[in-house]
């Protein structure tokens, strides 16, 4: 599940934030396969197993590699020396530097949040989630206040299954998707714990006032929904909700629109079965358990999300839902009606990368990235 050495073939450009946004390049490698009139092409490559991208005033990227490093990436395409001040991250497996996403009043306070696989304190064994928040220096150098706002509970020894999508919604509160860590699967179902949890706290790392089980005794009070997976893609719709999609074991990878207190229904029910086949829990639907909204057999292995809303790519992809493929290195459109899918389209087949984010810009362009020891920050380019 690694890139293939076409990926290698991609071009690479160098241009101002002006031309990045307005030029179109050169043709695609040969063989790969694109969308008619959308081409594939290279912002910066160099990247060592990047996992997420976000958008800095100017044209500039900000992208975390999962080692543990973050690093800002010009117009041009040139990326930086690591920036200072990132926690230590528990990187291995799954787990290290993960999603990192700009507050909505970036340009006024430059505050970010991300979050990461946090190690156990000293004398302690075991990881888990965590999500931080900091201010990003006038140079964009360093970290500044950083501070740890929210830490899942209980860690435990894994390297699997953390989650950690991060979507701000409309009010500035914070939604955070947590997996179950692949052992405690059975933790899902349960309310004393994170593992398997949508949270949903205010920027101060505080439960939001309002949620679910704020005020249900023996119940985390964070909790937004439960009876998930490893939820590795998360974005806001333009609907206002949001939106997730989670891996599901061999097969059932899901896509969800979670609401306030309801059970999804891991490990009890799913479309998947266990590795290696034979059946996983009680079959694909129970009664007090959510199915849902879209689900692939075979598994694509999910990562990243994001909803189309602007015109660069002509009015039959507005409104599209796009999902990344880490298992087949795909991009998938989703159109929507009502909100229920209702075509799927897969596109870049055959370029052997592995999706791990699929980004809007503010710039209309749909910007994804690669993972592998030298991966990739591209952009969808409209037009041959």
């Amino acid at each position: 599940m690694r890139l293939s050495s076409r990926s290698a073939a991609w071009p690479a450009i160098h241009v101002s934030a002006l031309v990045l946004a307005l030029a179109v390049a050169s043709a695609p490698a040969a063989g790969q396969v694109v969308p008619p009139g959308v081409s594939l092409r290279t912002v910066a490559t160099g990247l060592a197993n990047p996992w997420a991208v976000a958008f800095l005033p100017g044209g500039e990227f900000l992208v975390t590699e999962r080692s543990g490093t973050l690093r800002v990436v010009d117009a041009g395409g040139k990326v930086s020396a690591p920036v200072a001040g990132v926690p230590r991250v528990a990187s291995g497996g799954q787990g290290g530097l993960l999603d990192v996403v700009t507050d909505a009043r970036f340009e006024s306070n430059r505050r970010i949040f991300f979050c990461f696989s946090e190690p156990a304190g000293a004398g302690a064994s075991g990881s888990s989630t965590a999500l931080a928040r900091a201010t990003l220096s006038a140079d964009a150098r360093s970290l500044q206040d950083v501070q740890v706002i929210f830490s899942q509970r209980p860690k435990v020894e894994s390297s699997l299954h953390f989650g950690c999508r991060i979507v701000q919604a409309a009010d500035g509160n914070l939604w955070l998707t947590l997996g179950e860590r692949y052992h405690r699967k059975d933790d899902a179902q349960k309310l004393d714990n994170h593992h398997g949890k949508i949270v949903r706290i205010t920027p101060d790392g505080a439960p939001v006032a309002d949620n679910p089980y704020a005020k249900q005794a023996g119940a985390l009070p964070e909790i937004w929904s439960y009876g998930h997976r490893n939820p590795q893609g998360a974005t806001l719709g333009p609907d206002g909700k949001l939106w997730m999609h989670e891996h599901g074991p061999q097969g059932g990878d899901e896509i969800n629109v979670p609401q306030p207190g309801r059970n999804y229904g891991w490990p009890v029910i799913t479309y998947g079965e266990n590795y290696g086949g034979g059946k996983l829990g009680e079959g694909t639907a129970k009664a007090g358990m959510e199915q849902p909204l879209h689900y692939w057999v075979p598994s694509i292995a999910p990562s990243g999300m994001a909803f189309v809303t602007s015109d660069r790519y002509g009015s039959a992809w507005q409104g599209s839902l796009l999902v990344g493929s880490l298992k087949f290195g795909t991009l998938h459109r989703l159109e929507l009606n009502a909100g229920k899918v209702v075509r799927e389209q897969k596109l870049l087949e055959g370029n052997g990368g592995r999706i791990r984010d699929v980004r809007q810009g503010p710039d209309g362009f749909i910007y994804l990235l690669t993972d592998s020891r030298d991966g990739k920050l591209l952009r969808l380019q409209p037009g041959n």
